[in-house]
């Protein structure tokens, strides 16, 4: 298991798309490049942002490919591999470590409830059967299931499992997360709310994956970097700067107005594949004024 250190901003960078709804490749590696080029400190393709909940298992590992290959060890790459079966995780886990990746990103399992007993247990399953790190991957709002601050103490004592990201909202939760594991120095949290990246580090956890990175990488990339500086106040100043476009969530789909943000701003990475890709009128011409003012203030 190669000894990564994981850390600051991990972009969950979107899959571009063609009109047909094809995988946009070039545009994808472009994508890699500008995350990097920013100071990303990671890449993650298909995480919520990716559309991993869309994409077919062959299109997964196409889009990782192009991803490492791109990448070229020049920053870690997280794979989203978490199935709702343990049985098709692991598999899809071992695939990712065929191809290369350097960290797992595993969420939990949907649809149907599971207890945190089935929770430990299928994360347990699935670290025994890589040698890889593996970032637990807390979304409950998506999946229904929930890992409590207790199920993530029990796992964080597997050795191959170095982190959470925990993406409830809940700041208490994240808090309870890092209070848990304090006791294992190398066991990360980052936060996958956007709004609370800077409140993260400031208690103790280790960024964020943001999915405002793939509109405004330099600005989240900054917040990370100016908190490690002591730059408080200007790592504050980078949080807050991120609130009006946020504000444009209201209008539908988070990570669908992420997309046409970055489309907007003149990456051709085409529209979320349907049907998760409307956004009224109200909303377009919303999202086209706050782009216009943050790109006035200097925001990319």
């Amino acid at each position: 298991m190669r000894n990564l250190e994981l850390r600051g901003i991990i972009p969950p960078i979107v899959t571009p798309m063609n009109e047909d709804e094809s995988i946009n490749e070039q545009e994808l590696r472009n994508q890699v490049n500008r995350q990097i080029e920013a100071g990303a400190h990671g890449i993650f393709p298909f995480g919520t942002n990716g559309e991993a909940y869309i994409l077919s298992e062959e299109e997964k590992e196409r889009v990782l490919a192009i991803v490492i290959e791109e990448t070229n060890k020049r920053v870690p790459v997280y794979a989203g591999t978490g199935c709702i079966s343990t049985k098709d995780t692991i598999r899809l886990s071992k695939k990712a470590q065929e191809l290369g990746a350097d960290v797992l990103s595993i969420i939990t399992p949907s649809f149907a409830a599971a207890s945190q007993e089935e929770l430990y247990q299928h994360f347990k399953a699935v670290a025994e059967a890589v040698d890889m790190p593996i970032v637990l991957y807390n979304i409950p709002a998506r999946t229904g299931n929930a890992i409590s601050p207790a199920t993530v103490k029990r796992l964080s004592k597997i050795k191959n499992i170095v982190g959470v990201k925990d993406s409830s909202g809940n700041f208490d939760n994240m808090l309870q997360y890092i209070e848990v594991t304090r006791d294992r120095e190398d066991f990360v949290v980052l936060s996958g709310n956007d709004s609370l990246i800077l409140w993260n580090l400031m208690a103790g956890g280790s960024g964020g994956i943001a999915g405002c990175a793939n509109v405004y990488p330099e600005v989240m990339v900054s917040i990370y970097e100016n908190f490690k500086a002591g730059n408080i106040e200007k790592a504050r100043q980078a949080q807050d700067s991120i609130r009006s476009f946020r504000g444009c969530f209201k209008h539908g789909n988070p990570n669908t107005i992420v997309k046409a943000a970055v489309d907007m701003l003149g990456h051709p990475v085409g529209k979320c594949r349907a049907p998760f890709n409307y956004i009224p009128q109200a909303g377009i011409e919303e999202l086209k004024t706050v782009l216009e003012e943050n790109k006035n203030k200097g925001m990319k």
